[in-house]
């Protein structure tokens, strides 16, 4: 997957903008992704995070801006970059009838691949013992497994994942973040679309937050948190109560003077029983910057 001879950065983006009618679905949008980089972008619905993957998997022309991936630029090399991308839309469209395996056969027919990639593709996201079952007896995670393994047949060496957890029940969600992460160790330089945070968090070496088809952040979600997010500290605390001792837990801020002179004050007192540093969320710090939920 990652060659010595692909570039530093397999994505490149420079003003992209895109509008469709009287709606700018995106706005003079500007970032790059490292090689083997796991990049999210991420923001709620319909503020263009599926329209920028349809840009860079040259499925829709830019308005104006221009973009590269993996070497090619996305609307002048086209033949050569659609060998190299990979791509999984929120849709599930698969042939529900046919088996996993016969389903691939299909997709590498059409696309004049050999069929002995199926087995190797099935192996990366673990579907070689379900392969002969009709996918139509598949669960939401199952398939979206499957749709990864599609979209790998050709072996890209960039691959786009709009939304992959959505709908998606915790174990199968967490299955399918193992297999993204184990592309990205063999070197696959993946771009992820999701409104969950949590998903970004875990996954992605950086992010960047869209709104309105506008970048307003990116960096990685550490330095997004310590940067953004405010220093709390979680201070249980052990209070008389008759004859016992009764516990309960206080909020403070650690810049705060006044917090930092109480828990002093309490620590002299011998009342505090534990300390916890509590960081921000990455969806706490999103609503911060972008000024909306992601609902």
């Amino acid at each position: 997957m990652g060659q010595l001879s692909e570039p530093e950065l397999m994505i490149e983006t420079h003003q992209l903008r895109r509008t469709f009618g009287q709606c700018q679905a995106v706005a003079d949008l500007s970032f790059s992704v490292r090689r083997g980089e796991i990049f999210g972008l991420l923001g709620p619905n319909g503020a263009g995070k599926t329209t920028t993957i349809r840009l860079l998997s040259g499925q829709i022309i830019p308005d104006s801006g221009w973009a590269r991936v993996a070497g090619c630029d996305v609307t002048r090399d086209r033949l050569r970059f659609k060998q190299r991308i990979g791509v999984v839309f929120e849709e599930q469209n698969l042939y529900e009838r046919l088996s996993a395996r016969t389903n691939l056969r299909f997709s590498c027919w059409l696309y004049g691949l050999p069929e002995k990639r199926i087995d190797e593709v099935l192996t990366l996201v673990d579907l070689r013992d379900r392969a002969s079952e009709p996918v139509g007896k598949f669960s939401q995670g199952l398939k979206q497994r499957l749709l990864i393994a599609r979209a790998l047949l050709h072996r890209p060496a960039v691959l786009f994942l709009d939304e992959p957890g959505r709908g998606l029940d915790p174990i199968s969600a967490h299955t399918v973040r193992q297999v993204v992460q184990r592309l990205s160790e063999e070197g696959m330089t993946i771009l992820l679309t999701t409104h969950l945070m949590e998903e970004a968090d875990q996954l992605c070496q950086r992010v960047a937050f869209i709104v309105n088809g506008r970048l307003v952040a990116n960096d990685s979600p550490r330095h997004l948190k310590l940067r953004h997010g405010k220093r709390l500290l979680q201070v249980t605390l052990e209070e008389p109560d008759g004859q016992s001792q009764r516990l309960h837990d206080v909020i403070l801020k650690l810049d705060d003077a006044q917090d930092q002179q109480q828990l002093a004050c309490w620590l002299s007192e011998g009342r505090v029983r534990a300390l916890h540093t509590k960081e921000a969320s990455l969806e706490e710090v999103f609503f911060q910057l972008a000024g909306v939920a992601l609902s």
